[in-house]
């Protein structure tokens, strides 16, 4: 599981020019990338990161200041461009076997006690933040 944070002043998530997640004050968005092979322990290991990480400036995690996450699943993480002129998707997991990891990623961390905004899963998404920093970070847990 691949998942690129970026902590923003605020954030949305379109599809067909409806609002579909929002984040109206400063938190975290979560770009989710799954592969073959993610389960419950590439899970828990986000699910840590994502609420405990001392990712603010005052040194405070999302549980400890209360802050939003906004969830996205983003496919295209585990893109490859070592080949040709256009990406490989050969490392991405298919939605069938992806939605169910995304959906307990979420559920998971609405059960540690965040906050959880999301895309639509599968859908043309337009999102659109504002990167707080900048800063954005690159977690990676991928299976043995």
């Amino acid at each position: 599981m691949r998942t690129l944070i970026q902590r923003v002043l605020s954030a949305e998530v379109t599809v067909e020019g409806k609002t579909v997640g929002k984040l109206d004050r400063p938190g975290l968005v979560a770009f989710v990338g799954i592969t073959p092979g993610d389960g419950q322990e590439q899970i828990d290991w986000t699910v840590r990161r994502l609420l405990n990480q001392q990712v603010f400036e005052d040194g405070s995690s999302v549980l400890e200041a209360g802050a939003p996450l906004l969830v996205v699943s983003q496919f295209t993480l585990y893109g490859s461009v070592r080949k040709g002129r256009h990406p490989s998707w050969t490392y991405a997991a298919k939605g069938e076997v992806a939605r169910p990891i995304f959906e307990k990623l979420v559920a998971d961390l609405r059960a540690g006690g965040a906050e959880v905004e999301t895309g639509v899963f599968g859908a043309m998404m337009q999102v659109s933040l504002v990167n707080d920093g900048p800063y954005t970070l690159w977690l990676a847990k991928e299976p043995q």
